[in-house]
């Protein structure tokens, strides 16, 4: 692996530590504030998420003009200052917001400055263990963010300040390279343009749609849980429900770790079988009541998803370098997942204002999965299988 990977990985880390302290650090404000709305925790995952589809034309044109190591710090600053006004007593959903605009910076530089680091040969790699420190750090992250919000929310948002500056630092060590420059005009006609070129390749198709599959199911599971722990495990503080997602982002380690030896770039279609594994463990998940067999339902989740989402990743990142630019693609890719995400949780926080039971909303989530995997691979896959 090129040595130039190992900065990014633990700049990336203490990034998305820092990101996932912050949102149980949230829960926990929310779980702590009985005057709070049920629909508050999903409706804070939404605004979160609203920065990636509104800023989408103009942050993946931003990191390919300018040099990605650079845009990475910008975005950890802008997500410092997010978790500054939490600190100080801001509305929450407005803060959380300006913290969703610097992930959303962060996002195209951090997976476009990767097939700058790696080449082809090593990009299914290097995608892994990127997939896998993240996935580390959002375990370990939502576990001690948690369990030091329940103890001092002050202590636990200072904590996540001090962790993007860090992560600023150590992107200094990567190397500063301008990838391409846009033409002068309008950045939403031009992004439009992108995504036009962009979706001529079935392969680029099938990855965007199955990016904003994954994502979009993560996110809902990740806020149904909030609410179905405490239901049906009798899960009832922030360190509860973190140590059971603990079990979800395993599984999503091990299966980063697994894919590269098992669905290369080259037979893509392939990540179809764990998309559809996906479903079925979360209709198996709705049935559980016990804790155990909860987390390893939960394990395989995330099993399948890991096995699904870093081939797509991958190939986005290779593909856009070749058409739009990788910074492009992946702001192409953010657009559509983040969309995605914010109608299933819009979806969800609709259910839940509704009173419609955890286990109901669960038991729908698989069965959306199922048939949406069969209609996205149905179509593209056989495009995909044609005109690669």
């Amino acid at each position: 692996m090129n040595k130039q990977i190992y900065p990014l990985l633990i700049a990336q880390f203490l990034s998305a530590f820092a990101d996932n302290a912050i949102l149980f650090t949230v829960i926990a404000l929310v779980m702590h504030s009985p005057d709070l709305p049920t629909w508050y925790v999903p409706a804070l995952q939404s605004v979160f998420l609203i920065a990636f589809v509104v800023l989408a034309p103009w942050i993946g044109s931003f990191a390919d003009q300018h040099p990605k190591s650079r845009v990475l710090i910008l975005g950890n600053l802008v997500k410092a200052f997010g978790a500054g006004l939490l600190l100080f007593n801001f509305e929450p959903l407005i803060a959380y917001c300006i913290v969703g605009a610097g992930a959303a910076i962060y996002s195209p530089a951090k997976y476009g400055i990767l097939p700058e680091l790696a080449g082809h040969e090593q990009l299914m790699k290097a995608n892994s263990w990127i997939e896998g420190s993240t996935i580390l750090a959002i375990l370990t992250g939502m576990v001690i963010g948690a369990k030091v919000a329940d103890y001092s929310v002050t202590m636990a948002l200072s904590g996540t300040i001090g962790l993007f500056l860090i992560s600023a630092a150590t992107t200094l060590l990567l190397p500063v390279k301008i990838a391409t420059i846009d033409p002068e005009g309008s950045k939403i006609l031009l992004f439009f343009k992108q995504m036009k070129v962009f979706f001529s390749s079935p392969r680029s198709r099938f990855s965007i749609l199955g990016a904003s599959l994954f994502w979009a199911t993560a996110a809902t599971l990740r806020v149904i849980v909030v609410a179905w722990a405490p239901l049906i495990l009798l899960s009832h503080n922030a360190s509860d429900i973190a140590e059971l997602t603990l079990f979800l982002a395993l599984g999503i380690i091990a299966g980063s770790a697994l894919v590269p030896g098992i669905i290369p770039l080259e037979q893509l279609q392939r990540a179809k079988y764990p998309a559809f594994a996906m479903g079925v463990f979360i209709l198996i998940l709705s049935q559980m009541d016990g804790v155990w067999w909860a987390r390893l339902v939960l394990f395989l989740i995330g099993a399948a998803g890991g096995m699904f989402i870093v081939p797509i990743n991958a190939a986005v990142q290779e593909l856009g370098q070749q058409d739009i630019g990788s910074g492009r693609a992946v702001a192409l890719q953010g657009f559509f997942q983040n969309a995605a995400m914010l109608v299933a949780v819009g979806g969800y926080t609709s259910v839940a204002a509704l009173k419609v039971s955890p286990v109901s909303s669960m038991l729908g989530l698989g069965l959306i999965v199922l048939l949406c995997t069969f209609l996205v691979t149905r179509r593209m896959g056989r495009e995909y299988g044609a005109k690669k």
